[in-house]
């Protein structure tokens, strides 16, 4: 295994790659740029003096292998990731060193379940997709509200973002998504995924004051509906987004987000509902903060710092709820997400 704090940022000059870089770095560790852009690793290192590059592609694993030598991880940045996943985390089994990646993209992170469970689990290493805002906090909110229950009816997760402007890094993994599904949408019901032609559902849901009940579209599906059935006896998992977040994802003419502090973040908000049910009784958890992007960095980064000081439950593939011990890597998140568990 890679030693040290170094740790390879594939896709560090991206949006949320750069905020992985920033995080890291606040957290003491050595971020090492890679990324297949020579140019664009130059003009990243030339603003953080002191770190190297690597170019890398996927196209070339011999590349990969030197941009992964001698580091303790690697955190994968770069969309899509059906294009990037497989080859990063093969560099990584190469190297023997842990992978975790900021994947949204539902078959993505559902090809690394599949593909990379039994391999990595024989290597006694650590794969973590989808620990992002999708993916990973939604996970982390449900098993924390799941306590000390061992199964649910149901989970519900809600997403309500004061509006969102995708990256051009969200674009494009929408757009292999799409292809995928042949232009289907997909939800997660009676215990696996079905891929559907209908329209998805429009309704209300109860978010927690000041937000309060707002239209959301129903089954819009994220990667929470891969990593919470990964591990949880959950057999209804469904995701919501509200109306107006949704509506500018979809509008070509939405912008790219637009930075209002000194750290990159835009000025979107957001609060994640996380519901699950069991019988007549319901469980909480809830997540509310800025710059669905920006809160990926440290995410990602204390996965990174738990694996590598070795705060894991389990190796192999496996999602945030599964590895971590969720309540407490809540807490760890205090000065970037505010979380409540409640009844």
């Amino acid at each position: 295994m890679g030693s040290g704090r170094t740790v390879a940022v594939f896709g560090a000059y991206g949006h949320t790659g750069r905020f992985v870089v920033a995080e890291l770095r606040a957290r003491g560790f050595v971020p090492l740029l890679c990324g297949r852009d020579a140019d664009k690793l130059r003009a990243l290192a030339a603003s953080c003096p002191g770190l190297d590059i690597r170019p890398a592609s996927v196209d070339d694993p011999a590349s990969l292998d030197r941009a992964l030598a001698g580091t303790a991880a690697v955190v994968n940045c770069a969309g899509p990731f059906a294009v990037t996943a497989a080859g990063v985390i093969e560099a990584a089994l190469r190297a023997g060193i842990p992978y975790v990646d900021v994947a949204a993209e539902i078959e993505a992170n559902l090809d690394t379940f599949t593909r990379f469970a039994d391999r990595a689990r024989a290597a006694g290493t650590v794969v973590v997709p989808a620990m992002a805002f999708f993916g990973g906090l939604g996970d982390l909110l449900v098993t924390a509200a799941m306590g000390d229950w061992t199964a649910a009816d149901e989970a519900h997760i809600a997403y309500g973002l004061s509006g969102w402007h995708p990256t051009p890094g969200t674009r494009a993994a929408g757009t292999v998504s799409r292809q995928r599904r042949d232009g289907r949408r997909v939800r997660f019901s009676r215990g696996r995924l079905e891929y559907r032609d209908d329209a998805p559902p429009a309704v209300r849901w109860p978010f927690p004051e000041p937000m309060g009940t707002r239209a959301v579209i129903g089954e819009f599906s994220m990667a929470d509906i891969v990593t919470v059935p990964s591990h949880l006896a959950v057999p209804e998992v469904c995701t919501y987004m509200t109306v107006e977040a949704a509506g500018e994802l979809a509008a070509p003419a939405t912008p790219a987000p637009t930075a209002v502090d000194d750290s990159g973040r835009s000025a979107q908000t957001f609060v994640v509902d996380a519901v699950v049910r069991s019988g007549g009784v319901r469980r909480r958890a809830v997540a509310s903060g800025q710059d669905i992007y920006a809160v990926s960095a440290p995410l990602a980064v204390e996965a990174v710092d738990r694996v590598l000081t070795g705060r894991t439950r389990t190796v192999g593939v496996a999602s945030a709820g599964a590895i971590f011990d969720a309540p407490d890597f809540l807490r760890a998140l205090s000065g970037h997400v505010s979380v409540d568990l409640r009844p």
